[in-house]
């Protein structure tokens, strides 16, 4: 498994990551033994990047994997939460007080002292601008309550803003072959600053597994049926923003890309690992041969024109709906 250093937290992680919000909550049952299943296979594979947050089933993500850390206290793994999506989204929430709360909460749920990195959970946009907020912050990694912070982001403007903040070590982003407008400005912005990019929603919600129909449904509890208006949280979350019909088409013409004997999910993975500038690509997975695939991904060798070949997609299919959005 190919490594990178994680921008200014100076960690080496694998490039392939493990996203965890479906070990909480949002994507139908996961039980408690496939959830450990699927820790337990993405480390085997070479994974030593986790993802969580302290919303995701309001904790369960992050003690399943802080019980998982305790059960292998030797293994070498990089464990990044957020915090801030559990209250009211109201930039007035975000003190000093009230980060050394939630981070103490996650203390507890992943069992250290210290967090390896907390990341804003996509807060209000006033939240990017506020110097009250980066010193808070700041005090908190001086307090040795957190090594590192970080920012998930729903739009380009607000990494931008985070990038600028010289105490700002990562960026989470929706990246994938149907959301490109952070290739851009932010990709470089960070390449400037030597701030990490981390890859969310790499799959698209799942569409460019290749796997769905128009006719595919979800379960009830499943953000892909209850968010497609964006009524619980951001639109951009599921599918990316994009309409599922569209999406469909554009992922069977993104699986005619994709060279024989290589899945178009393992493609999606790999065309974003090798984009200059990212750091670590976070799929989720919900059994041991997802996460053992998603892992395989980073192994993967795309063919000449591929880049090409799926921005002419996005151009085509998603530019004019989507671009100015995020």
């Amino acid at each position: 498994m190919q490594k990178r250093v994680l921008g200014r937290t100076g960690r080496d992680v694998s490039v392939i990551g493990l996203g965890t919000w479906q070990l909480g909550a949002d994507w139908g049952d996961v039980d408690e033994s496939a959830a450990f299943d699927v820790l337990g296979a993405s480390v085997d594979a070479g994974v030593t990047f986790f993802d969580t947050a302290d919303v995701y089933g309001d904790g369960r993500s992050e003690q399943f994997i802080g019980r998982f850390r305790r059960q292998h206290p030797d293994l070498d793994l990089t464990v990044a939460t957020k915090m801030g999506r559990r209250g009211a989204q109201d930039p007035a929430e975000f003190t000093l007080d009230n980060f050394r709360a939630w981070t103490d909460r996650s203390r507890e749920n992943l069992g250290v002292e210290t967090l390896d990195l907390v990341q804003l959970h996509c807060p209000p946009t006033p939240v990017f601008s506020s110097d009250a907020v980066y010193d808070a912050l700041d005090t908190l990694v001086e307090e040795q309550r957190i090594a590192a912070y970080g920012v998930s982001v729903e739009t380009s403007d607000e990494a931008l803003a985070a990038i600028a903040r010289p105490g700002t070590a990562t960026v989470q982003i929706i990246l994938n072959a149907f959301r490109l407008k952070p290739l851009d400005a932010v990709l470089p912005a960070a390449r400037e600053a030597g701030v990490g990019i981390i890859a969310r929603v790499p799959l698209a919600s799942g569409l460019l597994s290749g796997k769905y129909t128009e006719d595919t449904t979800f379960a009830e509890n499943d953000h892909r049926t209850y968010n497609r208006d964006g009524s619980a949280f951001d639109v951009g979350e599921t599918f990316s923003g994009v309409d599922f019909e569209t999406g469909v088409k554009a992922a069977r013409e993104f699986a005619a890309l994709v060279p024989e004997g290589v899945t178009p999910a393992a493609a999606a993975l790999a065309w974003i690992a090798q984009l200059d500038g990212v750091s670590a690509v976070i799929p989720g997975a919900r059994n041991r041969a997802q996460a053992e695939a998603n892992a395989a991904a980073a192994d993967v060798v795309l063919p000449a024109g591929f880049d090409a070949a799926v921005r002419d997609i996005y151009d085509r299919s998603f530019r004019d709906a989507i671009h100015s959005r995020w």
